[in-house]
C-alpha cells in the first residue's frame, strides 16, 4: 500500500517521495491474540498427537479423541451428535476448539461465542441460538456463465454528443477482437485502472470487470510497475468461454439478505434483528432444490459455545431439538463446571448440563498441564509475541506458572517485556519478571489483599464467625489441591513421555 502510494503521489507531482521507516512499519502490525499461536491439532497421519506441533503442547489424548471427530466431519458421519470439552480452567479447551477449526480449513464455517452473549442480545434467546447455528452452515453455490478472459492491447476512449464511447482491444494466444465499449463499461475501466498488458475477465451477463493481472509479456515495464503487482499467462484458446464459479455463503447470509429490505447492505449494518421462522422454511426448500438439482452443496460446519453452563434449561431443550436436525452443524461446547446446578431449575447435573442432553454428548476431558508443558507453551508464546527471553527468566516463569495459573504467567510476558525495553535491553531478564510479578497480582494474592482489607470494602457483609468457616473452609481445600498436585507430579514423573524433561526440574528456580 506505501509503494502504491508512493508510486502515484510521485507520478502527479513528478517529485521524488522519502517514506521513514516508521510510517513503513505501520504496515507489519498484526494482532496477536490468545490463540493466534494455534495452527492446528499437531496430530500425525495416524491421529496420534505429536508432543509439539502446530502450536499445541500437551493433551495428547483429548488432542487424539479430536482427530477422530475431525475425520468424521470430514466424512459427515456425526450427525446428530455434539461435543462437550470438560475441564479446569486454563487447560487448553478454547485451543483444542481453534485446532479443529484450523484444521477444517477457510472453507468450513466456524463460529464461536461465550453463552452468555446470550442474554446481553436484544432478541429471543433461541432467536440468538438459531442464528449461530445458521452462521454455522455454509452452502457452496456452483454458478456457470459466459465471460471474456483476455490481455488488453489497446483502449481508445473518445468524447462526442452522446457522451464517452470507445474501442477495446483483447487478444488471447490464438485470436484478437476489438470491443465497443459503452459508459458503464468505461467507467469500470477507471475504476479498476485497467491499463493495456493487464488481464482481464469480463462477466457477459452482468458487464462486470475483473482484474486478473499484467501479462508476463509486460514483466519488463519497470516504469509501469509496483513491488505488489501480480504476473499471470495470456489466456489460451477462445475469448468467449463458459466457466463455473463457485459462492460459498452461510445460511444465515441467505436469511439475512431475502428478509431486510436493503438486502445484501443489510449484512454490514450488524443487528440483523429477529427473522421469520416462513423465511427460513422457504430458504431451507430452496437450498433443497438447488441440492437435488447439483447446484448447491451444504458445508456442515463448527459452532462453538463457550462457557456453556452459563444455558439456561430453555436454551438446553432447544440444543435437545437442534442436535438431531437435519440441517444441523457441528456443535462443540466447553465448561470448566464440576457438579452444579442447571440454570432455571433447581436441579443439580454434572457440568450444569440436563442429563438427557449429555447423553447426546461425545465427552472429552483436559488436564492440567505438566511443568515441561507449561515451560513449552511460555517459549511457543514468546515466539508468538516477537519476545526475547533468556534461558533462566523462562524456567522462572514457568515455575509461576506451576505456583500460579498458565494464564497468569503468560499475561506477564508483556509487561515484563516492556520493563525489559525501558532499561534498553534485549531479552527478558529474572529481574523484569519479578517486577512484573510485584506490580500485577494474580488471584491468590488478590484473594489474601482482600480477607486483610475486606472490612475496609463497600457492602462488606460477612460476619465474623463466617469468615472462620470460609478461612477452615479454603485452608483445607487448599491441602486437598496441594496433595493432588503431589500425587499428579508422582505419576506424570513415570510416564514415558516426560522421562526426557526431568533433568529440567532441578533448574526450575524458586519464586521466593
Amino acid at each position: 500500500l506505501v509503494n502504491k502510494i508512493k508510486h502515484s503521489l510521485a507520478n502527479m507531482l513528478n517529485t521524488d517521495i522519502t517514506v521513514s521507516e516508521q510510517v513503513k512499519d505501520v504496515s507489519r502490525i498484526e494482532r496477536v491474540s490468545a490463540h493466534s499461536h494455534i495452527r492446528g491439532l499437531g496430530l500425525d497421519d495416524t491421529l496420534n498427537a505429536r508432543k509439539v506441533s502446530q502450536g499445541m503442547v500437551g493433551q495428547r489424548t483429548a488432542r487424539r479423541a479430536a482427530g477422530v471427530i475431525l475425520k468424521m466431519i470430514e466424512q459427515g458421519k456425526i450427525a446428530g451428535r455434539a461435543i462437550l470439552l470438560a475441564g479446569e480452567p486454563g487447560t487448553g479447551k478454547t485451543a483444542i476448539a481453534m485446532g479443529i477449526a484450523q484444521s477444517l480449513g477457510n472453507d468450513v464455517p466456524f463460529t464461536s461465542l461465550s453463552a452468555s452473549e446470550l442474554f446481553s442480545l436484544e432478541m429471543n434467546k433461541t432467536e440468538a441460538l438459531t442464528q449461530s447455528l445458521r452462521k454455522s452452515i455454509g452452502v457452496k453455490i456452483k454458478e456457470e456463465t459466459d465471460i471474456i478472459e483476455a490481455e488488453v492491447v489497446d483502449i481508445e476512449i473518445d468524447n462526442d454528443a452522446k457522451g464517452k464511447v470507445g474501442r477495446l482491444t483483447l487478444k488471447t494466444t490464438e485470436m484478437e477482437t476489438m470491443y465497443d465499449l459503452g459508459g458503464k463499461m468505461i467507467e469500470q475501466l477507471s475504476k479498476h485502472n485497467i491499463d493495456i498488458g493487464d488481464v482481464i475477465q469480463i462477466d457477459k451477463s452482468s458487464g462486470k470487470i475483473t482484474k486478473m493481472g499484467r501479462s508476463f509479456a509486460r514483466a519488463q515495464d519497470f516504469d509501469t510497475m509496483s513491488a505488489s503487482t501480480k504476473f499471470v499467462q495470456t489466456p489460451v484458446g477462445e475469448l468467449c468461454k463458459r466457466k463455473e464459479f463457485v459462492h460459498t455463503v452461510t445460511l444465515h447470509e441467505i436469511d439475512v439478505i431475502n428478509s431486510r429490505p436493503q438486502g445484501f447492505l443489510s449484512l454490514f449494518s450488524g443487528d440483523t434483528g429477529e427473522i421469520k421462522q416462513e423465511i427460513r422454511e422457504q430458504i431451507d426448500m430452496k437450498v433443497d432444490n438447488w441440492k437435488e438439482t447439483g447446484k448447491a452443496e451444504m458445508i456442515p460446519g463448527v459452532l462453538f459455545i463457550d462457557e456453556v453452563h452459563m444455558l439456561d434449561i430453555e436454551c438446553f431443550s432447544f440444543l435437545n431439538r437442534a442436535i438431531e436436525s437435519d440441517m444441523a452443524p457441528i456443535i462443540i461446547i466447553a465448561t470448566n463446571r464440576g457438579i452444579t446446578e442447571i440454570r432455571g431449575t433447581n436441579e443439580r447435573s454434572p457440568h450444569g448440563i440436563p442429563i438427557d442432553l449429555l447423553d447426546r454428548l461425545l465427552i472429552i476431558h483436559t488436564k492440567p498441564y505438566q511443568q515441561p508443558e507449561i515451560y513449552e507453551i511460555i517459549a511457543i508464546r514468546c515466539e508468538e509475541e516477537d519476545v526475547e527471553i533468556e534461558e533462566t527468566a523462562k524456567k522462572f516463569l514457568t515455575t509461576i506458572g506451576m505456583q500460579t495459573s498458565l494464564r497468569y504467567a503468560l499475561h506477564l510476558i508483556q509487561p515484563s517485556y516492556c520493563i525489559a525495553k525501558k532499561r534498553k535491553a534485549e531479552e527478558i531478564s529474572i529481574n523484569d519478571i519479578k517486577k512484573a510479578y510485584s506490580l500485577f497480582i494474580d488471584v491468590d494474592r488478590s484473594v489474601q489483599f482482600l480477607n486483610e482489607y475486606q472490612n475496609q470494602f463497600m457492602f462488606h457483609n460477612i460476619s465474623d464467625s463466617q469468615q472462620n468457616d470460609d478461612d477452615a473452609d479454603r485452608n483445607d481445600d487448599d491441602k486437598k489441591i496441594k496433595d493432588k498436585n503431589r500425587t499428579n507430579n508422582e505419576t506424570n514423573n513415570t510416564n514415558d513421555n516426560d522421562n526426557d524433561d526431568d533433568d529440567d526440574d532441578e533448574d526450575i528456580l524458586d519464586i521466593e
